[in-house]
This record gives C-alpha cells, sequence and structure tokens, in this order.
C-alpha cells in the first residue's frame, strides 16, 4: 500500500486554515501522514491545528517562508508519496484517489498534476472582485502535486531565497532532470484569492519572474548542450 505524506505550510492563516484542513482529512483516499509546518504564525494558526491533533502533527518554527517551511515537511516525511497544500486553499474530494489512479499508467509518471479552479474567498466584501476567479487552469502549482518522495529528491528542495515562484523554478529543475509529468484533465484543487495573496503576487513579482526565466533559459540550453 502506497503511503502519503501531505505538508501543510502555514503562516497567519487562522481564516482559512480549518478548511484546508478539513479537505485533506476526508479526502476518499486519507493520507497516511499530515504535516502542518507553522512557519512562524502569530494568529491563532497553531491553535487551530492542535484541534486536529489525533491527525494531524504540528511542527512550528521561526518565520522563514513558505518554501523554507514546505521544505522542514519534507524532511520529516515518511511517506512513499508527497503532497503540498497552502494553508488558504482546498482539495477536492477524490484529489489523491485520481492521482494515485494514474500512477497505475506505463510508464508511471514521475509528477502528477491536475487542473485548478480560482475561486473568490467568501470572506471579502461584495465588491472585490478579481479577473481570474472562476478559471480552471492547468495546476503548475504546488498544491496540485503528487510525487514520490524519490523523485523529489532527485530535484532537491524548494528554493527559500526566491519571493515569488518557487515552484516554477522547482519544476523548471525537475524538467532539466528528465522527470516526466503527467497532468491530469480533472480539476483537482481551488485556489483562494483573497487580499493577502494578491498583495503577495504584486511585491517583487517582475524582478523574481526575470531571474527565474534567466536561470530557467540558461538550465535549458546547458541540457541541450549536454544531450549533443
Amino acid at each position: 500500500m502506497t503511503s502519503i505524506t501531505v505538508i501543510i505550510p502555514v503562516y497567519n492563516a487562522a481564516l482559512y486554515l480549518a478548511e484546508a484542513m478539513t479537505s485533506v482529512l476526508t479526502q476518499t483516499h486519507p493520507p497516511d501522514e499530515v504535516l502542518v509546518i507553522d512557519d512562524g504564525s502569530t494568529d491563532d494558526s497553531a491553535a487551530i491545528a492542535r484541534r486536529f491533533e489525533a491527525r494531524v502533527q504540528l511542527v512550528q518554527q521561526p518565520n522563514q517562508g513558505a518554501a523554507a517551511a514546505r521544505n522542514r515537511g519534507v524532511a520529516l516525511a515518511q511517506g512513499q508519496m508527497l503532497a503540498f497544500l497552502d494553508a488558504d486553499d482546498v482539495w477536492l474530494p477524490d484529489k489523491l484517489a485520481r492521482q494515485l489512479a494514474a500512477l497505475t499508467t506505463t510508464p508511471a509518471p514521475d509528477i502528477i498534476l491536475g487542473q485548478v479552479e480560482q475561486f473568490r474567498s467568501p470572506d471579502l466584501p461584495a465588491e472585490v472582485h478579481f479577473a481570474d476567479e472562476g478559471r480552471v487552469m492547468n495546476g503548475l502549482h504546488v498544491g496540485a502535486m503528487l510525487i514520490p518522495a524519490g523523485s523529489f529528491q532527485q530535484v532537491g528542495p524548494f528554493r527559500s531565497d526566491l519571493a515569488v515562484g518557487e515552484f516554477i523554478d522547482w519544476y523548471s529543475r525537475a524538467m532539466a532532470h528528465s522527470l516526466s509529468s503527467l497532468i491530469l484533465p480533472e480539476v483537482v484543487m481551488r485556489r483562494r484569492l483573497h487580499g493577502q495573496n494578491l498583495m503577495r503576487r504584486t511585491q517583487s513579482v517582475a524582478g523574481s519572474y526575470l531571474k527565474l526565466l534567466r536561470e530557467a533559459t540558461a538550465r535549458h540550453k546547458e541540457a541541450r548542450t549536454r544531450q549533443d
């Protein structure tokens, strides 16, 4: 039986954490281990995680960012498979079951993803809207991924020096390592749009993505040179 560890990094997401955790714990194929990495929250996030302590392990650390929190979870994980969920997002109930079924394909993919639906957080004032609310996108998002722990280790940890785009960087490195990926046609995750993640997306975005683009281009050139 394949064991799964789910890693949930949280920083001041008390308003949303219980919903995220419930979406993990009520999966039709429940995970074997759930690690909540509290990244120095100053709100009630840790207290909320403790309500689920019979089924969840809470780990606390000083604030270092989401990438460092995920890496801490990976270091502690006991499962053969790894999955991640940000504390403000939610999974659909059959997310893990669908992705595990995809492992039976031949050849089995190294990385399994799915579609991601954007949704407007219902706690927002009625006048607040987002241009991409309701949009479904290909799941190049860390919360839409299921991956064997060994495949993750081939690529290495998420980069904690990036303000944004750490999963884009990680996925680019995975492709440079010739890992195969499969994106399922079904929605597996709903990504919450709210004021805080909008602010994160607009801070240092241009510089970070330009840096990532340059590094990814150099990485692919190097890979082509080795192939030639």
